[in-house]
């Protein structure tokens, strides 16, 4: 049995948070309608970071120029490669490969359900890296920030609700008695998760060297979460600003 000691190694091996196939693909779905709608145009470079199976990121490539997925579990890169491997202008790459990427590489960079995982010092010095590869005037999606009055029972009655709303209700509850004993559980209790309230994350963006918007609504299921849309405080005044 694998020892996983930390988030990477939980999502570089099976896990059960999507409590079925349906859940998986409309979730990726989503998330890629969502990106979509964020594209500041055809011609866009989009970096999705931390993107996980990104089951439907077909559909970003198709509205966008290029689109570079990246994630820090080895099995997930190879399963997109895989996945992508006849779609011409998605490349796949590690964190680490990013960091040889050119200045200003991309137009629309999105870190969806990406920063609770993360340490402070992690997270800034991804906020460092994020805006030197943002184009001049790109822009910085970071959803699905937790608050900390967001707890265990939000999160189930969003994936009930969603799981209604998607057809896959009973397995969600079965899912939701699974995840009672999984791994993510533990880990989730040993290593906890960040929260942030709206105005503390918006300082962590400034003093970072941008500037923040909430967005009207949250890319992921559950609603209480915050998405946000940064910019470089240095970006050139967008036409009807």
């Amino acid at each position: 049995m694998t020892t996983i000691r930390d988030w990477v190694g939980f999502w570089d091996n099976p896990h059960s948070i999507y409590v079925n196939a349906r859940h998986a693909d409309v979730h990726y779905r989503d998330v890629a309608e969502a990106i979509v709608r964020l594209l500041p145009g055809p011609d866009a470079r989009v970096l999705d970071f931390g993107c996980g199976e990104a089951l439907h990121a077909d559909l970003v490539a198709a509205a966008a120029r290029t689109l570079v997925l990246s994630d820090a579990a080895p099995s997930v890169r190879r399963n997109l490669a895989t996945r992508f491997a006849a779609v011409p202008n998605i490349a796949v790459a590690s964190p680490e490969e990013l960091r040889g990427e050119p200045d200003g590489s991309f137009d629309l960079i999105v870190a969806n359900s990406v920063v609770q995982y993360l340490s402070r010092a992690d997270l800034d010095a991804l906020l460092a890296q994020w805006r030197r590869l943002m184009s001049p005037s790109g822009a910085l999606i970071v959803a699905d920030v937790i608050p900390p009055d967001v707890g265990a029972v939000s999160d189930l009655v969003a994936l009930l609700r969603y799981a209604a709303a998607n057809g896959f209700l009973i397995a969600a509850g079965i899912g939701v008695a699974r995840t009672a004993f999984s791994s993510y559980r533990k880990l989730r209790t040993e290593l906890g998760i960040a929260k942030y309230t709206e105005a503390e994350f918006r300082g962590i963006l400034a003093a970072a060297g941008f500037t923040a918007e909430r967005l009207p609504a949250n890319i992921e299921h559950n609603p209480a979460r915050i998405s946000f849309r940064a910019r470089r405080t240095d970006a050139p005044a967008r036409a009807g600003s």
